[in-house]
């Protein structure tokens, strides 16, 4: 079958701030999250896409928008509800430190699979639309294009990470393992036998920015702890920032 450029959002005033915007209206790309978009269209301007697909959330739009832009062949461009960010109903617009001191906390943490957040949606849901959102696009570019087709999934943090826990034939509770920076690419070819993850969270970071005492310490400065951030984390910083 075809292969799929699983692409999160650029980065947003949100994720630096350490709040979990959700399905937030008017949300949008920072600068840096701008940078990131038009650097992610020239990083694959000379892939054929057969199709960017979308969350019909702004900030998933705006980085979109580039890529579409600068393909030069036929490309299909839509928007897709299941692979809109997960409902995170009374959370959304709270700060992640708030929640940390929430009971369900850490089971969004060790248990994802028997989360469902108050006034909103089930982490389970989430998983299942988003996964059959992935798969039946994959089969219709696939029918439309042949077995060779690349085409490209604009999505979030959470969305992402399910599919690709899925590519690995892992359980739910074990996505937190993963993790998805903003406008990072993971591939995904899909076969007759089974997925194959060809490559997860690739940036145009240096790789040294990862590992530097900057990048851990800012860490502590937004998050609690060593867990997972809901929605997706804010990448690494640039330098200087």
């Amino acid at each position: 079958m075809t292969t799929v450029l699983l692409i999160r959002h650029g980065r947003t005033a949100a994720n630096t701030a350490g709040v979990l915007v959700g399905r937030s209206s008017g949300v949008e790309l920072d600068e840096t999250g701008v940078k990131q978009a038009a650097e992610l269209a020239t990083r694959l301007s000379g892939v054929p896409l057969r199709a960017i697909v979308t969350s019909p959330l702004r900030r998933c739009r705006q980085t979109a928008q580039p890529l579409l832009a600068a393909q030069t062949n036929s490309c299909l461009f839509a928007i897709e509800q299941g692979l809109v960010e997960c409902g995170y109903g009374e959370w959304t617009g709270r700060s992640l430190r708030e929640l940390s001191k929430d009971k369900l906390w850490r089971t969004v943490q060790q248990q994802p699979s028997a989360v469902r957040f108050p006034g909103g949606e089930s982490m389970a849901e989430m998983s299942a639309r988003a996964i059959g959102a992935a798969r039946a696009w994959d089969a219709r570019v696939e029918t439309d294009h042949g077995p060779d087709a690349v085409w490209a999934a604009v999505s979030h943090g959470d969305v992402i990470k399910a599919i690709v826990a899925d590519a690995l034939g892992l359980h739910l509770d074990s996505f937190q393992r993963i993790v998805v920076d903003p406008a990072s690419i993971s591939i995904i070819r899909y076969t007759a036998a089974r997925p194959y993850l060809i490559t997860t969270n690739s940036t145009m970071v240096d790789l040294a920015a990862y590992l530097s005492p900057q990048r851990k310490a800012r860490s502590r400065r937004t998050r609690t702890s060593d867990d997972a951030v809901p929605g997706g984390g804010p990448g690494v910083p640039e330098t200087g920032s």
